[in-house]
């Protein structure tokens, strides 16, 4: 993601990848979520979105990717909450959400993400 920031399908593949890499609420899960925060996932991911908001592909793997790393109810869920929250993720699904009214896939991460974050 870092190396080809500008196109878009490794950007989805990205997010996509990283969402599916951070699913799970067992140690080994928790722990793949901290990593990927820690490497800076979810400022990438929140990039990602920037720079592709007409790609649905983007916007959907985007807030699915973001709501796996920020899942959980331990402090260091809440801290990675918080840090998606600062990166601008709030305001990435909104404008995912605004760009694809359409799309079901879009409305219903978007929306995960969101109530997630709040």
């Amino acid at each position: 993601m870092q190396a080809h920031p500008q196109v878009a399908g490794v950007q989805a593949q990205g997010c996509a990848a990283l969402g599916n890499v951070c699913y799970g609420t067992d140690a080994a899960g928790l722990a793949r979520k901290q990593r990927a925060a820690d490497a800076g996932g979810i400022e990438l991911v929140v990039a990602a979105m920037q720079a592709h908001p007409q790609v649905v592909s983007v916007q959907d793997f985007g807030c699915c990717a973001l709501f796996n790393v920020c899942y959980g109810s331990d402090a260091a869920a809440r801290a990675r909450r918080q840090r998606a929250v600062i990166a601008g993720a709030t305001e990435a699904a909104v404008g995912a959400m605004q760009a694809h009214p359409g799309d079901a896939a879009v409305q219903r991460h978007g929306q995960r993400l969101r109530d997630l974050l709040a």
